[in-house]
């Protein structure tokens, strides 16, 4: 432990909506995106118009017009939107920038499929004989077009998409699946260098042909460890714990977080998030450290729901749905705050369900922060811009838990810190 402090009568919790823009950025025609990307706006509009009295009480509508969701005049949360600074669109880049790393080395993509050596390779060293697809595909409609054969001949189906990820997709009668992530750990492995993706992915699934089913809960991320110190490591360096709800413990390789829980849905990321919130959550069982504290002062939840199911799928109602389904967890979770808690909501990306295509967008993110004291601010206190980097939410957090901070960003909550 290093001599950092921390103010553990404080706490945070931070939501990810995973996939959630709010505009297209100024650099999105750089990434391959249209201008008028806008996961937000585009959904509301495509199902006329969202319907999210918590999202718009806390002030979702005041940061930019959204159908159906109205710019109020007493938020009581703080809002506005972040601007990525790393070089990518992805899960990894996004949530290592919200902690404070900027990632200006673009991961490889493969819009052709794997190198020929890279699958050899592979198949070598796990004895699989050979593959299946090699390709970006749609993670639903592969397993229609190769499921069967994959059941027929026992070939692992591996395949990419506009994002740096090597994805091994396996029924789990067929592969088990401690060999499924078994094979993606030598994938991992071997993945270095030129081919150093940003995440290998276990897939597995179940079912029959004609109905097969991914099983969410799972899948697995083998990740990177991020290349610098974040924000998560000053927690842990000064004697706290972090809790990773959902994929949070593979974004960041472990490193960063004392406990964990992985989820299939985001209603259970949501009932988790809750219970760590009234401190019914159970650590026991979830340590992923050694020594691991007893209390977790921060708590990290992604809600996938939106970008995977609905996002890549593009299936706007879909996206809708899941947001309503968000929308009503937040009155509980909002209620079950004390004057020491924060809760700041915000996302990693943009995946607009209208969009061509089925990769991510490269978009604005809106932030919203929430304490029980701020309901008292001005309006004008509360709206913060368009903010250069989702690194200024390390740094909010910093300020929040009255730590030092020093890798960037500034803080778009030093109201709370008089008002507490």
């Amino acid at each position: 432990m290093s001599d950092r402090k921390i103010n553990t009568h404080r706490r945070a919790i931070i939501l990810v909506v995973d996939g959630c823009g709010i505009g297209a950025a100024p650099d999105a025609a750089a990434f391959g995106d249209p201008l008028d990307a806008n996961t937000l706006a585009n959904t509301a509009r495509a199902v006329g118009g969202l319907k999210l009295p918590n999202f718009q009480r806390l002030g979702l509508g005041n940061i930019s017009p959204l159908e159906g969701i109205k710019s109020v005049d007493a938020p009581v949360g703080i809002y506005g939107k972040l601007q990525e600074l790393s070089r990518g669109k992805d899960t990894q880049t996004g949530h290592w920038e919200m902690m404070g790393i900027i990632n200006n080395c673009e991961f490889p993509t493969y819009p052709n499929g794997f190198p020929d050596e890279l699958l050899q390779k592979f198949i070598k060293a796990t004895g699989c004989k050979e593959i299946l697809c090699n390709k970006p595909y749609s993670g639903t409609q592969l397993l229609d077009d190769f499921g069967e054969e994959h059941q027929r001949t026992g070939y692992p189906i591996v395949y990419t998409s506009g994002d740096s990820v090597w994805q091994l997709a396996c029924h789990v009668d067929t592969i088990p699946l401690a060999k499924q992530y078994e094979w993606c750990q030598i994938a991992r492995d071997m993945l270095q260098g030129p081919h150093r993706v940003g995440r290998v992915i276990a897939r597995p699934f179940t079912g029959t042909p004609g109905n097969y089913k991914r099983l969410s809960f799972e899948r697995r991320d083998f990740g990177l460890q991020p290349p610098g110190e974040t924000f998560l490591d000053n927690i842990i360096d000064a004697g706290a714990g972090v809790l990773g709800i959902g994929k949070i413990e593979d974004i960041f390789d472990k490193k960063g977080i004392s406990h964990a829980q992985h989820t299939g849905t985001n209603k259970e990321g949501l009932e988790l998030t809750l219970a760590a919130i009234r401190n019914t959550f159970n650590l026991s069982g979830r340590e992923i450290t050694k020594n691991a504290p007893n209390s977790t002062p921060l708590i990290f939840t992604n809600l996938v729901d939106t970008d995977s199911l609905y996002g890549h799928r593009r299936n706007p109602q879909g996206y809708a749905d899941a947001l309503v389904e968000i929308d009503n967890w937040l009155g509980e979770i909002v209620d079950a705050m004390t004057a020491e808690d924060l809760l700041i909501i915000s996302s990693d990306h943009g995946n607009d369900p209208t969009a061509a295509g089925t990769d991510h967008t490269r978009e604005f993110v809106p932030i919203i922060a929430y304490n029980k004291m701020l309901e008292a601010l001005p309006k004008q206190s509360k709206d913060i811009g368009t903010r250069q980097g989702f690194y200024d939410m390390a740094a909010s957090l910093a300020a929040w838990f009255q730590m030092d901070w020093k890798h960037g960003g500034s803080s778009f909550i030093p109201q709370l810190t008089e008002v507490v």
